[in-house]
């Protein structure tokens, strides 16, 4: 099976402080994997790092075959999720999304309308992203993430802000992004999106990573 991404023995130092201790990962293609932990666990910083965001005190990732920090910056054909997507509130959702996509030139329209439909936004709408609610907001980032089509996706909490109906429409897209071979790696506080998503769940604790019991 075709390993998308390879964490091997990485650790992260802040100063005297350790947040992240030898962890080491490899995630294949078109699973889900899930992450729990409390906040300053150090999920959040173990994402930056695997796409490039931070780079590792010690140890090496590896995405699609690539060493981040040394062959790339950043880790390739990967959408992103991590702390709040940050947009042009001046701007509709469509708009934000058309600039964005204009960066890397692999994507049309028809892609960016595409991503809105399947997360439940209206691409024809002209509201103001400065308007939007938190959950329209995270979903417009999950749009973001998805629609140049990536073979991973890391998304740090992609549920915030989101209803029981909304999380439950957003759970069964990523199940169709990954029966078509997308492989995800997330974090999430809701029992419901580790039990129904994912392929493997492992716990985060004082920047120690183990697998958890409840992995299925």
């Amino acid at each position: 099976m075709e390993c998308i991404a390879e964490i091997k023995n990485v650790s992260k130092k802040f100063g005297d402080e350790t947040v992240v201790r030898e962890v080491s990962l490899s995630l294949d293609a078109g699973k889900i994997y899930g992450i729990a932990g409390r906040n300053g666990s150090g999920k959040t910083v173990l994402f930056k790092m695997i796409i490039g965001f931070l780079k590792p005190t010690t140890g090496k990732i590896f995405v699609n075959g690539k060493e981040i920090g040394k062959n790339t910056d950043f880790a390739e054909d990967t959408g992103i999720i991590i702390e709040t997507p940050g947009f042009l509130g001046a701007f509709s959702g469509y708009k934000n999304l058309e600039y964005l996509a204009a960066i890397k030139k692999q994507i049309g329209k028809d892609e960016i309308r595409k991503s809105m439909e399947l997360v439940g936004l209206d691409p024809d709408s002209r509201k103001k992203v400065k308007k939007y609610s938190l959950g329209m907001r995270q979903r417009l980032g999950i749009a973001q993430a998805i629609m140049e089509h990536p073979k991973f996706l890391v998304l740090d909490e992609p549920m915030n802000g989101l209803d029981r109906e909304g999380a439950a429409e957003i759970r069964e897209l990523f199940l169709k992004l990954k029966k078509e071979g997308t492989t995800i790696l997330l974090s999430s506080h809701h029992r419901e999106d580790m039990e129904e998503l994912c392929d493997k769940v492992y716990e985060m604790e004082d920047g120690c990573l183990k697998c958890s019991k409840n992995a299925f």
